[in-house]
Order: structure tokens, then C-alpha cells, then sequence
């Protein structure tokens, strides 16, 4: 990735600090981009303050840059709020950020991105693809953002590449939020198949390869990055075939 400049919005921590520590490691300049700068600095990494959700502020943010080979998006998130105990603005804000908001910084990049002939990796989630209670809304985003790839993948094509990296659970410094302390992260990852949650640093390698040469052939795809996924439930709830 010499040479190329990478963005990596909502890249100050967890997944996206992760993404970001990957391409700096493959060479990349990268810049991140959040609301607020980390905490700890990124090694070398340029820090730029952008809320994506602000679409003059995101183009005049991108028009400013010199060039952007790659855009990874990866701003994003929501907390849990079950369906019933928020208005339909509060939803509404969890798919602007989660939709609208990769829809608006990948407009706002794509001059350069064509120039480039680069690349965009949308981060989207297993909630996309089944039932995500208590992040409904977060869950639709995600699924209307792998659909958004695919038909960017062939609108833009094949001056820009576009892909999803569909992330299963990931253990970052929030880890706790979503499961607990560590008896629960550990009983969480022992319902993945490897026997682990992902590591940010899992998330920035696939990024790199989907930005990368190495995957020059490859637009439109979804790669999941989720350790074999769940285990389904039926399995050990049935009597049979248990073994002695």
C-alpha cells in the first residue's frame, strides 16, 4: 500500500483504530477521521476531526485532500435500545449514521476515488444478516449498507472497487458493554467456532487485503470475518446424537 492513501473514518478506536493500524503497518498514509481524536495518538496516523453525519462538512473535508486511494468505512454503532422503548428519531439516527452517512462520504470521495482507481470496504455486520434484537435498527442499517455495496460495486465499476467486510464480534475496549466482564466475554467466545471473539487487528488485515492488488478481481463481495459464525442453538438443545 506504498504510495496509496487510505481514509479510515470513525478510525480513533476499537475496530476502526485496528483497520487503521493495518494499513499504516502495509505502508499506507492514513488518515482517520472521528468526531473526536483518540486517546491515544495513532502511530503514524493524521488525525482529521469530521462528523460524517455532516454532509457539507464531509465534502469540504474530502476536497481539501489531495487524493484518497482508499475509503474505509467504518463510523458506525449504535446502543442497545429495544424497539418499543424509543421514538422512530432516535432509530432514524442509528441509520443515518450506520447508512446515509457511508453513502455520503463515499459520494463525497469519489472523484478521488476514480482518479485513484481505487477502492471502498464498507464495515458491515453479521446484524445485518440475522436477527439483531435490541440494535433493530442498527441491524437494518447494516443490511441496507451491504445492499448499497453491491449496487456501488456496479455503478462504479471498474474505475472504483467496493466491498463489504461483514464483521462478527469483535473484542475492543467496549467489549464489556455488549457482554459483560470477562466470564461473559469468555463464555461468548466459546460459542464462536475458533473458540474466540476477532481482534481488531483481524478486521484491519482482511480491510488491507480488500484494498489491496491481491484482490484487484474481487467488487461487490461480502467477506465474512466472523470465526465460523454462531453455533446454531438446536444443536445443544437437542437430546440426540450428544456422543458418550
Amino acid at each position: 500500500m506504498r504510495g496509496r492513501t487510505a481514509v479510515v473514518t470513525g478510525g480513533t478506536r476499537g475496530v476502526g483504530a485496528g483497520i487503521a493500524r493495518a494499513f499504516v503497518a502495509a505502508g499506507a498514509d492514513v488518515v482517520v477521521c472521528a468526531r473526536r481524536p483518540p486517546e491515544v495518538p495513532l502511530e503514524g496516523a493524521e488525525f482529521a476531526p469530521l462528523d460524517v453525519c455532516d454532509p457539507p462538512a464531509v465534502r469540504d473535508f474530502f476536497g481539501a485532500l489531495p487524493r484518497v486511494d482508499v475509503l474505509v468505512n467504518n463510523a458506525g454503532g449504535a446502543p442497545y435500545r429495544p424497539l418499543a422503548d424509543a421514538g422512530p428519531e432516535r432509530h432514524a439516527r442509528v441509520v443515518e449514521l450506520n447508512l446515509v452517512a457511508p453513502l455520503t462520504v463515499s459520494l463525497a470521495a469519489y472523484d478521488h476515488l476514480r482518479h485513484a482507481r481505487g477502492a471502498v470496504v464498507m464495515i458491515g455486520s453479521v446484524s445485518g444478516s440475522r436477527p439483531s434484537p435490541g440494535t433493530a435498527a442498527y441491524g437494518a442499517a447494516k443490511a441496507g449498507l451491504e445492499s448499497l455495496a453491491r449496487s456501488m460495486a456496479v455503478e462504479w465499476a471498474p474505475e472504483v472497487r467496493v466491498n463489504t467486510l461483514v464483521v462478527g464480534m469483535v473484542r475492543t475496549e467496549l467489549s464489556h458493554i455488549h457482554y459483560g466482564g470477562e466470564d461473559g466475554i469468555a463464555a461468548v467466545s466459546r460459542t464462536v467456532p475458533l473458540g474466540r471473539l476477532a481482534e481488531p487487528s483481524d478486521i484491519g488485515e482482511a480491510a488491507v487485503f480488500l484494498a489491496s492488488d491481491a484482490a484487484a478481481y474481487i467488487t461487490g463481495a461480502s467477506l465474512l470475518v466472523h470465526g465460523g459464525g454462531e453455533r446454531p442453538a438446536f444443536l445443544d438443545a437437542a437430546t440426540a446424537n450428544k456422543g458418550s
